[in-house]
């Protein structure tokens, strides 16, 4: 027979622990990859002029990609922390707490790249696709647009696919991470 634990005042103060705080942390993160990658986006596309969602994904994305950033970093570094073996074989990544620290690393660079590199570069060509489209007054996947349209339609559809690459990288270095804590725990955090 089990025994029966009482809530306690101090036995929900002694909650808020550091391995308390990486699961939250961890779930924030992986929840709001979930929801802007495979929820969020997919009912924005479909509610809203495709214009508006552009604009909508413009404003918002930065956001998310600093959160991700800001928030992998600190499992990282808890990680990193917790698991002194990290550092002792950093260059051997058979070592499942590397290979953990590998992840979260993927997620940083991933989410970093598009924040700094390909999220402005992919905005500013959206952009410029709108302005053609006012200008020509033709929707960017009409026949009949001009070079310069076509030109502007293969780099955002170039920049899309690494950003949404990147992405993904970043979403499937999640879920490979909690498969890992939910099977082998959090170890020494």
């Amino acid at each position: 027979m089990s025994k029966v634990e009482t809530l306690t005042f101090g036995s929900i103060v002694g909650l808020f622990t550091l391995r308390g705080g990486y699961l939250i942390a961890y779930s924030w993160l992986f929840g709001m990859s979930l929801w802007v990658t495979f929820i969020g986006g997919v009912i924005a596309f479909k509610a809203l002029p495709r214009q508006q969602f552009g604009a909508l994904q413009h404003r918002t994305f930065p956001i998310y990609f600093a959160l991700s950033i800001s928030l992998s970093s600190l499992l990282l570094g808890l990680w990193t922390k917790g698991h002194p073996s990290v550092l002792e074989h950093l260059k051997n990544p058979q070592v499942a707490d590397v290979t953990q620290a590998y992840a979260l690393a993927a997620v940083i660079l991933s989410q970093a790249a598009n924040q700094f590199i390909v999220g402005p570069l992919t905005s500013k060509t959206m952009f410029q696709r709108h302005k053609l489209e006012k200008a020509e007054g033709k929707s960017y996947n009409e026949s009949g647009v001009s070079a310069e349209m076509k030109a502007v339609n293969a780099k955002f559809a170039k920049l899309h696919g690494i950003s949404s690459l990147a992405n993904l990288t970043s979403f499937i270095a999640l879920a490979f991470h909690g498969l890992w804590i939910g099977n082998k725990g959090l170890g020494n955090l």
